[in-house]
């Protein structure tokens, strides 16, 4: 890919906003654009952490499995945001696993050594970096306190109503959710099982507070749902 797509991406990201013509002409000649087919994993545990991704296009999960093999997804990642970025602070070998949901994605790849001397010579880029990683603690801490307090009804339906919050769209007084992911995904997200998100989403569907398909929630209304 060229340096002019390169720079067009970078100057879209919201992390680099702020970075200079020279340091985004910079970062464009040391980051790598790569496509990973669908359902492919980008990196797995085990994998060296010398890489940092940035999402340009498609949909990433990033998990782990149980001592039993289950599925358990952290997060998910969307366009246009940073994920395997663990390394920065002394990850040397990845924990977890990211993989294409059921499209191509397309990502930009940074060396770990590269980023760092961009964030030395940058400090409102290294602030937004920090910032970031607070934000994930906080997330980490807000998914265990929901375990903790929340029974596995509550936990669906809040997903639905954060992932709309985050990535829905109006339509006339509805909210849509377009996503890719399967009942047992929703259930790995929200460490429940298959058979209760099929449950919740049927019951919530009974209800007309919720209409959906494959790839689609149409949610009725937002203050209703609970």
């Amino acid at each position: 890919m060229n340096i002019e797509a390169k720079t067009s991406f970078l100057e879209q990201f919201p992390l680099f906003k702020n970075l200079s013509p020279q340091e985004i002409e910079l970062l464009s000649g040391m980051i790598e654009h790569k496509v990973k087919p669908r359902y492919s994993f980008i990196y797995m545990p085990g994998d060296i952490s010398d890489c940092v991704f940035f999402l340009a296009r498609g949909t990433v999960k990033i998990g782990t499995h149980s001592t039993d093999g289950k599925e358990v997804i952290k997060a998910l990642i969307h366009p246009t945001a940073m994920f395997g970025e663990l390394g920065l602070i002394g990850e040397d070998a990845r924990q977890d696993f990211a993989q294409a949901l059921k499209e191509d994605v397309h990502v930009y790849v940074l060396k770990v050594e590269d980023f760092k001397k961009l964030m030395r010579n940058n400090f409102d880029l290294c602030s937004k970096v920090m910032m970031l990683f607070g934000n994930r603690l906080m997330k980490a801490e807000n998914k265990l306190e929901s375990l903790i307090f929340k029974d596995a009804r509550t936990r669906i339906i809040d997903f639905i109503k954060d992932s709309i919050n985050l990535r829905g769209s109006r339509v006339g007084y509805e909210m849509l959710l377009k996503h890719s992911l399967t009942h047992q995904d929703i259930a790995n997200i929200t460490c429940t099982s298959r058979q209760t998100v099929t449950l919740v989403l049927n019951e919530l569907k009974k209800s007309d507070l919720i209409y959906f398909n494959r790839g689609k929630i149409l949610v009725r209304d937002m203050a209703k749902l609970a």
